[in-house]
């Protein structure tokens, strides 16, 4: 029964393992559920073929044990008749139908149990995608939102970038503003140290004396005994 061993994955598939490796998992649900899709199909095929089997055996082991239930029934009669070679006759048969008997009931019971592995798988199946079915929409909606969300980061570190751009051009402005005060402080500086002391000194001299504080300080020299 190779096709036991070859869908014995898909009961212990875990569907929330696939989609946490998925890079993007909107588009590795649709794929999932395509590939489980073309598991159902397989599977469902199989699964019918395995219980027609079982089905198969089991009719042919009634089959048998009807017949071993004649023989009995058919020896009893002959006994009954008087007739032993042919009541020995019924039995000889009656005992090559329990072998057979026996090698139909091993053969039945297998393929029972194929046909119960089989059923299991097709139900698992089912119910997989259905939840899956169930659940994309909800998936996708998260994808979005998640997506989303990375832009509106995005944005904002541009945004911050910005921001960061405008603090660097305040800085720049306010250097400039402290360049040219400087430049105006040493034009000013310039402007008083660029003057001859002796020059000033000749203005001082220049000037007209004033009368009334010549005639003031010669009074104060005469009261003072310095004329």
């Amino acid at each position: 029964m190779g096709i036991i061993q070859r869908f014995a994955d898909i009961m212990s598939a875990n569907i929330n393992a696939l989609l946490d490796r998925a890079e993007d998992p909107a588009k590795m649900i649709d794929q999932y559920l395509r590939n489980l899709e073309s598991d159902l199909g397989k599977v469902k095929a199989e699964t019918a073929s395995v219980m027609a089997d079982a089905t198969r055996a089991k009719r042919e082991l009634d089959e048998c044990s009807a017949e071993v239930a004649k023989m009995q029934s058919y020896a009893e009669k002959a006994i009954v008749a008087g007739n032993e070679a042919d009541a020995k006759q019924f039995l000889m048969k009656k005992n090559q139908l329990v072998q057979k008997q026996a090698a139909l009931q091993q053969a039945s019971d297998i393929a029972q149990a194929n046909a119960v592995k089989m059923r299991q798988m097709h139900d698992k199946l089912v119910n997989d995608i259905s939840s899956l079915n169930a659940r994309r929409d909800t998936i996708k909606a998260k994808v979005a939102a998640a997506k989303a969300q990375e832009k509106i980061n995005q944005i904002g570190s541009s945004v911050s970038g910005a921001a960061d751009s405008l603090s660097a051009f305040d800085r720049m402005e306010a250097k400039a503003e402290k360049m040219l005060d400087q430049a105006n402080a040493m034009a000013e500086l310039n402007n008083s140290s660029s003057a001859d002391p002796v020059e000033d000194l000749a203005a001082k001299y220049d000037a007209a004396p004033d009368s009334d504080v010549d005639a003031e300080l010669a009074a104060l020299k005469a009261k003072m005994g310095l004329q």
